[in-house]
């Protein structure tokens, strides 16, 4: 059997579990390649894995009842999907897919819940995370209704950038109006006001960062304070890391 090591996975979360838990979920764990729009979480339908997402992005997306739809979230090699199964929800009312292909690893939730229940090192670390995402979700609300269109697009960007490896993302127009809630000739609209702050390049399917600082500049107060209580709360040894930056 295919052995995985906790200092060779690239999840952040996996990395700082506590050992003796890691051991325990990594004999449940099976490493899967994650291809571009793969459902990690179906809305409305019993949730019976969780994935650990070690490269990619997948986007969780809330949809009205007459089928408006917007991103609300990311999930990178940061988290895992489908962290409501932690809260002792069964479904969740987002989809969760993936916008960029990568890999990670899906775990059974009752295994995991099982693992969760028997350590409580894991347990608080797990629902820290829970509430980093809800802090990610409050800030995305703040950001809608206080930030301008470009604002609001430096923040994703900023995020996405966060979870992927190098200075390309490669993100349509398609998504990004998902993400933003606008119209696709919004999206390139905004995009030129970016290219024209020197921040990024944009080309067709594939966006560039050219100055991360330019773009955090631009993003303001609507990013920073989410990706620095993540810092803090799960990648801080003693809980009390520093209280600004990005992710990792």
């Amino acid at each position: 059997m295919f052995m995985i090591t906790q200092s060779e996975v690239k999840n952040r979360l996996l990395r700082r579990m506590p050992p003796t838990a890691f051991m325990v979920l990594s004999r449940k764990m099976e490493r899967v390649d994650l291809t571009l729009k793969d459902v990690l979480v179906e809305a409305h339908q019993p949730t019976s894995h969780v994935c650990f997402i070690e490269s990619g992005l997948a986007s969780v997306v809330a949809e009205s009842s007459d089928a408006e739809t917007v991103e609300v979230g990311h999930v990178g090699r940061e988290g895992m999907t489908g962290y409501h199964v932690l809260l002792m929800t069964e479904t969740s009312m987002h989809r969760t897919f993936m916008q960029t292909a990568g890999s990670g690893f899906k775990v059974p939730v009752h295994a995991l819940r099982a693992v969760f229940a028997e350590h409580p090192a894991l347990r608080d670390m797990l629902l820290r995370y829970v509430h980093c995402c809800e802090t990610q979700l409050a800030h995305s609300a703040l950001a809608n209704a206080r930030y301008s269109m470009h604002e609001r697009l430096a923040r994703w960007l900023l995020m996405c950038h966060d979870r992927l490896d190098g200075d390309d993302l490669p993100l349509t127009h398609e998504f990004l109006s998902l993400m933003l809630g606008v119209r696709r000739s919004g999206v390139t609209d905004q995009l030129h006001i970016l290219e024209g702050l020197h921040a990024i390049r944009a080309t067709r399917g594939n966006i560039r960062i050219v100055n991360r600082a330019k773009l955090e500049d631009i993003a303001g107060g609507c990013y920073g304070l989410p990706e620095a209580e993540y810092r803090r709360l799960i990648e801080s040894p003693d809980g009390a890391g520093e209280t600004s930056g990005q992710l990792g």
